[in-house]
């Protein structure tokens, strides 16, 4: 009989194995020594051992199923059971037992695990709704579009919840987007409405824009374009295919009508500047008059300038005041000359102004002599009240002595 300190063989060949529960028969030996049957279960053995050890690490270290290793360590358990091997079983049962409750515990850490990420979806998943039933009222089409899309991509890569939870919020979610799309299409088709509108304007203004463009009525018509530029402004924008042609003939029309007003005005102003410069030239002359020595020679010269003046036509606006007054300031000094002159040589002028002199010297010589008088009586509230009619009656002298010298004395 051959035995180690976990089996032996008995004298028919019956191998056994030693356990908590005493000794079971492993099976029976009868092709070689008792040596060899003991080496050939402790072998056996030394598989589980491996087998075992293996599992172990699997559980330990890979993302083995609880299911697929509870199946493995069952597998296991029946070949330590049916003691087909030589071996410390008692100690394989303890590692399957510390493996099912290894796996028992990861089972648990994984449920408790799943339940942390459902949680953390489901956050997840409520912030983006709220942000998506945010963004359903925004009017920045462009950005809120574009993030509403980066939503949906940030959505799918979250995991599922539970059927109904995530039901739920998906509706919510697609509600937002929905109701955005909704408000969306509605405001780009009001744009739309309001660029054909605004393209129907701008081609009548156009129309109006091209039909002025040979004006020569410089003016009104530059002013008409300038209302027709408010018109183009007020108008909004058309759709962009045809928003710059439209531009394009609207300013070209009015590049054709400035261009030609602009040479018309450099021709006149050109001509307006030579006007100024003769008229110059003739003004010097006539200043030369002055002062007038010669009436009737002067009033020749000053005719037959202002004969030529007239014939030369507009000067610059900006120059018209001031070269106008210097002609106008000749005429009035000829003109005060010739007063001057009949004034002094009309007889019944002469002889009205004598006449008048004549009574005014009575008036004052009179009302001397009711001064004098009324002194003397010693009424000098009477004598200055005649004082102060003297005064005007004085004044009135004076300036009719004045004008009576112009008549020669």
């Amino acid at each position: 009989m051959s035995s180690d300190p976990w089996g032996r063989v008995d004298e028919t060949g019956t191998v056994y194995v030693r356990t908590a529960d005493g000794e079971q028969v492993v099976g029976s030996w009868q092709a070689g020594t008792p040596e060899e049957a003991l080496a050939y279960f402790e072998r056996k053995y030394e598989g589980l051992v491996v087998e075992i050890g293996l599992l172990e690490r699997r559980v330990r270290t890979t993302d083995l199923s609880a299911k697929d290793a509870m199946a493995a360590i069952g597998h296991l358990r029946q070949q330590v059971d049916e003691h087909h091997a030589v071996g410390d079983l008692d100690a394989l049962r303890k590692r399957l037992d510390q493996l099912v409750a290894d796996v028992e515990a990861r089972r648990e850490e994984r449920k408790a695990q799943k339940a942390r990420q459902s949680d953390e979806a489901r956050q997840a998943k409520e912030k983006l709704v709220a942000e998506a039933e945010e963004l359903a009222a925004s009017e920045q089409w462009r950005a809120a579009g574009e993030r509403l899309r980066a939503l949906v991509d940030s959505w799918k890569s979250l995991p599922r919840l539970d059927r109904k939870s995530d039901d739920e919020l998906w509706h919510r979610f697609s509600h937002a987007r929905s109701a955005f799309s909704k408000r969306r299409k509605a405001h780009f088709a009001s744009l739309d409405a309001q660029r054909e509108e605004a393209r129907k304007t701008k081609e009548r203004l156009v129309a109006e824009a091209e039909a002025l463009s040979g004006s020569t009525d410089w003016g009104p018509t530059a002013a008409r374009y300038r209302e027709l530029m408010a018109d183009w402004k007020a108008a909004g924008r058309a759709q962009r295919e045809h928003e710059d042609d439209l531009w394009n003939r609207f300013r070209g029309a009015q590049d054709i009508f400035f261009q030609a007003r602009s040479e018309v005005f450099a021709e006149r102003d050109a001509e307006q500047r030579e006007n100024l410069t003769r008229k110059e030239e003739l003004v010097a002359e006539a200043e030369k008059l002055l002062p007038v020595q010669d009436l009737k020679a002067a009033r020749a010269a000053f005719r037959s300038i202002n004969e030529r003046w007239e014939a030369i036509g507009h000067v610059p606006r900006d120059a018209r005041p001031k070269i106008e007054g210097r002609m106008h300031a000749v005429e009035r000094a000829i003109q005060e000359s010739e007063e001057a002159e009949w004034r002094r040589t009309n007889p019944e002028a002469r002889a009205r102004a004598a006449g008048l002199t004549g009574q005014l010297q009575d008036a004052v010589d009179k009302l001397q002599k009711q001064i004098d008088a009324a002194r003397a009586a010693g009424n000098d509230a009477k004598a200055d009240k005649l004082a102060r009619e003297l005064e005007g009656r004085q004044a009135l002298l004076d300036q009719a002595l004045k004008g009576l010298e112009e008549f020669g004395g």
